[in-house]
């Protein structure tokens, strides 16, 4: 039986036309689900009972469950057990603009970057776009909030289950669906190269960001397995074709690593890489694990390594620390769980 939150507005459109609707029936669909957030198809009043019997016959609303969640200052860390008992995380930021969810795509990950806590467990498989979809739902009906924003930067590379995450990023921009506008929903990718083509071609309103992490290969080469496969020269030559041909900002997301990629040079050799892109840079305060080896950047190198990068004019933030109370790194809460 398929899952009704697997589809579209368009997905839904074509299955009431195969069994002899009329399409409209798929907005009517949508608005129960995502508007008045039913969860039985008795409910859906404005819908005949045969047409409900149908769908009975065709759809579950098989969800995911919040196993536990950590609340921090401004905070908050969920685990979610899926249906076949994998798990997953999702972390949900509060910011004075709004509510920004940050969602995982697969479980585990075979990016293997080295400072990533979801790298160390291996990828099991994709989620399926429901289960990307009630991570919003079942935050919002658990908290009582709405999430305005959304970045897919969980557990997970969201370009090696690009088909998936296309379908999610539709559900929730749809107007009719959870509404999420396009400026509000970034992909996040460590930079594999056909996709983000793919990506362009598709025409895609979303932002996207990319998981740069150091100025040069030799130094990515180390610390990300994916350079190996797509050098820096291939991404920034694809990132280029992507702002000429979208006209879209880029963000560049940095992670600071205290003696690997933040020293003055680093910063340098990050402001010639991008002089003249039309992008902006996200330092990240590493969100140390026991885990793992590499320790986070010092106040002062951050400070300096900024400073370097505003004196070449690149635009750049210093992201404000979240949750180091509430095992924010990712794949943290997963693999403590898991573990422990």
């Amino acid at each position: 039986m398929k899952n009704i939150y697997n589809y579209t507005l368009q997905n839904l459109e074509d299955y009431f036309l195969e069994i002899g609707e009329k399409k409209f029936k798929a907005i009517q669909t949508f608005e129960w689900l995502y508007k008045k957030r039913v969860s039985d198809f008795e409910q859906m009043k404005n819908i005949k009972n045969d047409t409900i019997m149908k769908m009975k016959n065709d759809f579950s609303f098989n969800s995911i469950k919040i196993v536990t969640y950590k609340q921090g200052k401004d905070v908050y860390k969920f685990l979610f057990q899926l249906q076949d008992n994998n798990y997953v995380e999702a972390v949900l930021m509060l910011h004075d603009y709004g509510n920004s969810l940050c969602v995982s795509t697969q479980v585990g990950c075979n990016m293997g970057c080295a400072f990533c806590e979801s790298g160390r467990l291996k990828k099991v498989r994709d989620l399926e776009t429901y289960e990307m979809v009630c991570q919003i739902l079942e935050i919002e009906k658990t908290l009582d909030i709405r999430i305005s924003h959304v970045v897919l930067m969980g557990i997970g590379e969201p370009f090696d289950n690009y088909d998936n995450v296309i379908k999610f990023i539709k559900i929730i921009n749809d107007g009719k669906g959870i509404d999420i506008g396009a400026r509000h929903i970034t992909v996040s990718t460590s930079g594999i190269v056909p996709k983000i083509e793919q990506f362009i071609k598709d025409g895609n309103q979303v932002n996207l960001a990319i998981s740069l992490h150091a100025p040069n290969n030799e130094i990515r080469n180390k610390i990300m397995k994916i350079n190996k496969a797509y050098d820096i020269e291939q991404l920034m030559s694809v990132i280029k074709k992507y702002i000429k041909e979208t006209n879209r900002r880029v963000t560049f997301e940095y992670i600071m690593l205290d003696g690997v990629n933040d020293s003055k040079k680093c910063a340098l050799e990050l402001a010639n890489l991008l002089k003249g892109i039309n992008c902006y840079v996200n330092l990240i305060p590493y969100n140390e694990t026991s885990h793992i080896e590499y320790k986070k950047s010092s106040e002062q190198s951050i400070k300096e390594f900024y400073d370097i990068l505003k004196k070449n004019k690149i635009n750049v933030t210093i992201r404000r620390e979240f949750g180091r109370t509430v095992d924010a790194a990712c794949g943290q809460l997963r693999a403590n769980y898991e573990e422990g």
